[in-house]
């Protein structure tokens, strides 16, 4: 998207993992997140009200002046659930914006509360506060891509995201995509 000369720039990706043991030794069940991700997504994706910050702070609380993105979607694919992100014109979402734009890879963590067993790391009760931007996430592959609105566009049959995720490391389709 561009208004006014600005590009708008989201991020998309896995955001959250289930059914696997995380970087903190924390593992959600699918059922606990995907109850969890449709709360979510009612109460704050389709209100506009999914904000993330960069960094990931102790509290709970949403800091405004934190704020570097909005959470749009959050949709589940099998055990993970893709989400995208709008990048705003914030001074935490300027700092995201240069870092991509500077090659910096940078993830996603949930933030949010429940209770964890001590034997297994399983999270019951798992409340959502947000996705935050962050150096090192605790799920793995949270690492989403970078992309502006208009490259969603159609480029030679294929949407450039879609051929982005078949890509999967393969280097003739990211050299064609590094062409176009």
């Amino acid at each position: 998207e561009e208004k006014n000369g600005v590009k708008t720039l989201y991020i998309s990706g896995p955001f959250l993992v289930a059914e696997t043991k995380n970087r903190n030794g924390r593992m959600y069940k699918t059922d606990t997140l995907a109850k969890e991700v449709n709360r979510y997504n009612e109460e704050y994706v389709t209100k506009n009200r999914a904000f993330g910050e960069l960094g990931h702070p102790d509290s709970p609380s949403i800091n405004l002046d934190r704020v570097s993105h909005l959470i749009t979607s959050l949709k589940q694919e099998g055990n993970q659930w893709i989400g995208k992100a709008k990048i705003l014109e914030t001074p935490m979402g300027q700092l995201v914006k240069t870092m991509i734009q500077g090659g910096v890879n940078l993830g996603v963590s949930s933030r949010g509360s429940g209770n964890v067993s001590e034997s297994s790391g399983q999270v019951a009760d798992f409340e959502i506060v947000t996705v935050d931007v962050v150096a090192q996430p605790s799920a793995p592959n949270a690492y989403p891509v970078a992309i502006y609105e208009g490259l969603l566009n159609m480029r030679g049959g294929h949407k450039v995201l879609d051929v982005a995720r078949e890509a999967n490391g393969n280097a003739k389709v990211q050299k064609y995509l590094k062409e176009e």
